[in-house]
């Protein structure tokens, strides 16, 4: 498959699942484990990508700055890069609409951290620790 292909359906996927997630209030059990599918398959395509679309670059590796600037001249190498992301920032914000469940934090309130989650990743981690953390400071169980 074509890296554009690849790069259009891992996005679909991902879009996918931050939608269910956005409504998860509806049904958080099962649009949380839909999400997990969903970023597992993200991570089957992960795989996939690491013996089909990557590329072996000179002076590349994980050493230094240089070396991961070098890994990421490839375009295959980008891909699988952008395709990590996807499922761990999907299954963070799966993690995310659980917990909040559990703590009782409402789901208005996840919103924000999910789309930050989605387009900053550790930011919206660190939003919803901030949120949780405040939650039960004021209302202590």
């Amino acid at each position: 498959m074509h890296l554009e292909g690849i790069y259009s359906g891992t996005s679909a996927l991902a879009m996918i699942g931050w939608l269910v997630l956005a409504l998860a209030p509806l049904q958080r059990a099962s649009s949380v484990a839909f999400a997990r599918i969903l970023a597992l398959l993200l991570a089957v395509a992960y795989l996939a990508q690491f013996f089909f679309t990557t590329e072996t670059i000179d002076g590349a590796g994980f050493g230094s700055l240089a070396e991961i600037t070098a890994l990421f001249t490839s375009p295959g190498n980008v891909m699988m890069g952008w395709t990590h992301y996807l499922a761990f920032d999907l299954f963070i914000g799966s993690w995310e609409v659980e917990d909040a469940g559990r703590e009782g934090i409402p789901h208005w309130l996840v919103l924000p951290c999910l789309f930050l989650t989605l387009m900053l990743g550790p930011t919206g981690l660190l939003l919803y620790f901030m949120i949780r953390v405040g939650r039960r400071r004021l209302f202590p169980a």
